[in-house]
């Protein structure tokens, strides 16, 4: 695999979504095969996928999911079970519930001014699709904050001000002029948005083109 540039890899995400977590194994996996000099530049990006979700947890997802898809839901929450379980995840969509993101996601921004912003993703995707945490709870933003690394202080101020509100809002413009419709989506430099829900091999060869600066 030659060496090249590092290229950004901008990845659109939201904590409702279980394929989020499920790419993001991928990707790591995609990362760790390349070579050391050549590594991308990872972005995490806002998208929230419904943002007019309420801030009170309501139905899990599993029960959403019923609503949307009927008879077929049962098949599908499998299928999001045993493709988490493949990349070493617990996805139990019958504790998540969904809430309103657009707090979690201005705190993965503040984790991004600090250089944690894959921790605090990490943190954020486990705590919902693992433990079924509210994560528009303000108290368990906090807790999740620190657990990623993140000073209280810093964390406290932000959540109850309106800080990196603008940024999210930038993501989510950024995304629409991208192309990107749905979440989770991968732009790798200024390529149209692929899927990073692919094998981590063909991620990997996606990313090696993106540092070559070879078409796709």
């Amino acid at each position: 695999m030659p060496e090249g540039d590092p290229v950004r890899a901008e990845v659109y995400v939201d904590v409702l979504c279980p394929w989020c977590f499920i790419a993001k194994r991928r990707l790591e996996t995609a990362l760790a095969a390349l070579p050391g000099t050549g590594r991308a530049a990872v972005v995490w990006r806002s998208f929230e996928l419904s943002p007019g979700q309420g801030r009170v947890p309501g139905p899990t997802a599993a029960e959403e999911m019923i609503r949307w898809w009927g008879e077929r839901a049962s098949a599908r929450i499998d299928l999001i079970r045993r493709l988490g379980a493949a990349e070493g995840l617990v996805l139990d969509l019958h504790t998540a519930r969904p809430v309103n993101t657009f707090d979690a996601h201005r705190l993965l921004h503040l984790a991004a001014a600090r250089d944690r912003a894959d921790p605090m993703l990490e943190r954020l995707l486990g705590a919902y699709h693992t433990d079924g945490a509210d994560i528009a709870d303000l108290h368990v933003l906090e807790r999740l904050g620190a657990k990623a690394g993140l000073d209280g202080g810093d964390v406290a101020a932000v959540l109850r001000g309106d800080a990196y509100a603008d940024a999210v809002r930038a993501d989510e413009r950024r995304a629409f002029e991208r192309g990107v419709t749905g979440v989770p989506a991968l732009v790798i430099g200024t390529r149209p948005p692929v899927s990073p829900l692919r094998p981590p091999a063909e991620l990997a060869r996606l990313l090696e083109l993106g540092m070559t600066g070879r078409p796709g």
